[in-house]
Parts: structure tokens; sequence; C-alpha cells
């Protein structure tokens, strides 16, 4: 379809969570809104799909949980999602002396949480030291959590909020000195540095503290940290908002793709096609949900390779008849239930880094693997009930240039490396395990960051856009306008950033949405 008008208060480029939560927000508020989607669907990276033909087994294709959307977001769209808890937070499985083991942390830790870290280290001092720095770390987040949907707050502010030396280990020096210093085994420092490098190729040593900031994005969500499943999929989160965009009265318009924005002061044109033909709508504020390299050229600026953001992930989504036992004696429902960290050893975390850093597969694949049917059964659809069960692999350390050049064959190698991480604690391999599809092939789908920007259009596939930036105004920072103040301004006053790239954007939050409505009443 085409747009129904040709100027409008606000218009949207890109239909992602981030899109449609701004347009909502601004469509209730009085405003006329409409989205322009590239894709046939909303949504974005927050979809579910059946990739399997003849299994009607329904997976988070893309992002797979939700994090650091505010409960007072959802309040405020009415919006008709559950977002439930997985009953385990982590297992860790280990071989340690030829015995194979694993690290259980509960959801709420209990004794067995004790008994497991003083299995792998032989003492309570382990699990004393997680306690008090994750103690910590709340502490933080209850004080960061409540900024994210107000005006940007100034980072002298929050420092004297907080601990002292919780300010220093998280936010001034790398998060590798922290761990190694609070930390004596290397399995306990690897499952708490995973946090900080979730679709991020950095070192826990970086200078740069890009890996801090990934970390602090994850332990914030409504003060908890707590990464929670959406039930009925990730498409289930969008549905619901494109249901509460239409009811305010915003207009979607899809397979519009937006191949220009040209910026004035007080309003803006866009320039996009539906395939057949181009059209152009005026918007007096245009909300950029694009990652902010695309938007520099939609803007009319060049292709600048050197700045380009990188991806670096892997992503596999794999159907199975049924859960593979473990060479420990868990049960599968147990371990599967969280997160299953596989080789995220500290010390196997930065070699892979380094590996990958040196151009070359990292020879040991770190990662972690998620099954949701185990906490939302509904996304099996007919399976439910038949011990099948989805599983998504997610690696890390595989930035996007291991797969220039031959990109399916070094696609098959991470697939086998991340394959060979997971058979390495199992009784059975993996793929005794893994269902068929109608066609005899087995259900694997692999995704790496080139696949990611192809069907996403995010610049290298990089899933937060860029490198997420500290939630806060430095001292420095200037907050003259609105949209400096929320953190979405762009050179241009009638453009706005409201995806990941904006300050306080990154996983399926909401807030870059949020803030960049926000921006807009405010000015108004």
């Amino acid at each position: 379809m085409t747009s129904q008008r040709s100027g409008y208060d606000v218009v949207v480029v890109g239909g992602g969570h981030n899109g449609l939560v701004a347009a909502t927000y601004l469509a209730r508020a009085g405003l006329s809104v409409v989205v322009l989607e590239r894709l046939p669907h909303v949504g974005g990276a927050a979809v579910s799909a059946q990739p399997f033909p003849g299994r009607p087994a329904r997976l988070s294709r893309y992002s797979y949980l939700v994090s650091l959307m505010p409960e007072q977001l959802v309040r405020d769209l009415d919006l008709d999602i559950a977002l439930t808890q997985r009953s385990t937070a982590s297992y860790t499985p280990y071989v340690r002396d030829g015995k194979p083991g694993g690290l259980l942390v509960e959801r709420p830790e209990g004794d067995s949480t004790r008994a497991s870290f003083a299995t792998l280290t032989g003492s309570d001092d382990e699990y004393d030291a997680w306690r008090a720095f994750y103690a910590e770390v709340s502490s933080l987040a209850a004080v960061v959590a409540p900024t994210l949907m107000r005006p940007l707050p100034s980072e002298r502010d929050l420092a004297a909020a907080v601990d002292e030396r919780t300010w220093r280990d998280v936010v001034l020096r790398p998060l590798g000195e922290a761990i190694e210093e609070r930390f004596a085994d290397d399995t306990v420092r690897g499952v708490v540095a995973t946090d900080a490098l979730i679709g991020t190729f950095a070192s826990m040593h970086d200078p740069s503290l890009v890996q801090n900031r990934c970390f602090l994005y994850h332990v914030i969500g409504n003060g908890t940290g707590e990464w929670r499943v959406p039930v009925g999929g990730m498409g289930a989160v969008t549905d619901a908002l494109a249901r509460a965009a239409v009811e305010a009265g915003v207009e979607i318009v899809t397979s519009a793709g937006v191949s220009a924005v040209a910026a004035g002061d007080d309003a803006s044109e866009v320039t996009w096609h539906d395939g057949t033909r181009a059209h152009t709508v005026t918007g007096r504020h245009v909300l950029a949900n694009v990652a902010p390299w695309v938007l520099r050229i939609l803007l009319g600026g060049p292709e600048d390779a050197a700045t380009k953001p990188q991806g670096s992930q892997l992503k596999i989504n794999l159907l199975l008849d049924r859960l593979p036992r473990l060479r420990s004696g868990v049960e599968p429902g147990t371990a599967f239930a969280g997160t299953l960290h596989l080789d995220e050893d500290l010390s196997s975390l930065e070699a892979a880094y380094a590996d990958a850093a040196a151009g070359r597969m990292p020879a040991v694949l770190p990662g972690e693997v998620y099954c949701h049917s185990l906490t939302d059964p509904s996304i099996l659809g007919d399976l439910e009930g038949t011990g099948a069960h989805t599983l998504t692999y997610f690696g890390l350390h595989t930035p996007a240039s291991l797969f220039e050049g031959d990109r399916q064959a070094a696609r098959a190698l991470a697939v086998e490396r991340a394959l060979a991480s997971i058979d390495a604690h199992l009784v059975e391999p993996l793929a005794s395990c893994v269902a068929t599809d109608e066609h005899g092939n087995p259900c694997i789908e692999a995704k790496v960051p080139q696949d990611v920007e192809a069907e996403l259009a995010m610049p290298g596939g990089h899933i937060f856009h860029g490198d997420l930036d500290w939630p806060w105004a430095s001292h420095r920072a200037r907050l003259e306008t609105p949209a400096q103040q929320w953190g979405v301004h762009t050179a241009s006053p009638s453009v706005l950033l409201c995806g990941s790239g904006a300050r306080r954007g990154g996983a399926v939050s909401g807030l870059g949405g949020h803030n960049a409505a926000q921006a807009v009443l405010a000015a108004r």
C-alpha cells in the first residue's frame, strides 16, 4: 500500500520494535504518524518464523530474549505480551581432572547453587565472592534502571549514588581486571564475563571499555537484568506492538524501502520506493529506526567502510526430537532451561578473541545455548508434548571478517566447531537428536553477521547497530535541546534516532523508540 497523505507530523523510517513503540506513543498523543518498513512485515529482528519445512515450531529467528524492556513501557502502551522467567539462570558443564561436572546457578539461587560452587572450587569462597559482586551490581542497576525512561542523567550524579568500588569496577576500568581480582576460578570468571561479550567483539581487557558497557546493559533491565522469554516467541512482542500502533491510528506501510532523507531545520522529506515507483512524504520530524551508519547514507553521506560497524555472532537455530543427555548426569530439563555456557572459561574467551582478532576461526568456539521451548512449549505447535524442543546457539567472537571470502566454507566450519563444543559434554552427539524437515534435511539454520546485514539491513550484521554507549551524559555533553537531553539527536534538528543506535538503544527494549517520542513531544 502507499501512504494516504503527503505530509505527517512524524515519519518513522523502519518498522522494527523501536519504531512501533515511538509511533504508538506519538499517535496516542494526537500526532499523525506513518511508519515506512522496507520488508513485507514489521518487527525487524523481533520476529518468529517456521524455518524448517513441514515442522510447525516457530523460532525467535534473530532476537530471542527480552532483558531491557521496562514494565512501565508495557503498561503505557497496554501491550498484550507475557514475559516469563526461566527456571534455571545458567548451567556450565565442565571437565576437571577428567571428571565431568557442571556449575548450576538456580533462579532464585539456593542451596544447590552454593553446593555447585563448592563442588567446582572446593570451598564456599567463590560463591561468597559471587554473591558480593552481584549484590554490588544490583545496587548499580537499581540506580541506573529508573533513569532509562527519563532525560539522560549526568554521569556525576549517578557516580555519587553508587558505591565507589562498584563504579570503578564496572565503569572506570576494564571489567576483566575486576573479574580477575574478585574471582579465582577460571570457569566462574568466564560466566561473569559472558554478559560483557554478547554481540560485542572485544577482549575483557579492552581499554575502550566497550565490554563494560555491554555488561552494564545486560544487568540493568528493570533493575534486575533478568532475561525473560516472551510467550509465543519474539513475534508475539511485534504482534502486540503492531496492534497497539494501528489502534492508536498509526499508518504502517510495508515493502517501502527508504532511499533518501532530505533534512531541513523544520521538516524533512523522505523518499521511498514500493517496488514499482518512488514516493515522497514530508514529516515535521523523521525518526530513524535504522543504524546511525545507514542514516548517514540516507542523508547523502558516503558509505564509509572504515566506520562501518562489524557484528560478531553466530546464531544457530535447531529443532530436536529430544533433548540430549549430559555427561555430568544433570537432568537435561535443568541444564537447558537457562543459559548453557560452553567453552566460556575466561581463558577460553580470551584465547578465542585472540584467534579471531588474528583472522582465524577460534579453535575452540565459545558460545551459549537456550531452549525456549522448556519455558514456553507453545512455540512447538503440534509438536508440544512429543519430546521435541527448540534450541538456539549463540556463538561469541565470530566477527564478520571471518566470513569474508568463501562464506559457505567459513559458516560450515563455525557450525562444526559450535556443535563440537556441545558434543564435548553430551553422552550422545547432538546430531542424533536433531529432527529432520519434510525433505529429510537436518533442522539446523545458521546465521552469520553477513546474513543479518542482508536480511535486516543492520550494517555489518551488528545487532546493536554499533558499539553501545553509556546510558548517561558525560559532564561535557551538550544538553540544550530535547533531542540531546533524551540521547536521540543527530546533526539535523528534524531527524532523530529512535532505534538501537540511540544513546540508550541495544537489545529488545523499546527504549530508543520511547525516548525519541518523548523528545518529539517535549519540542512541541
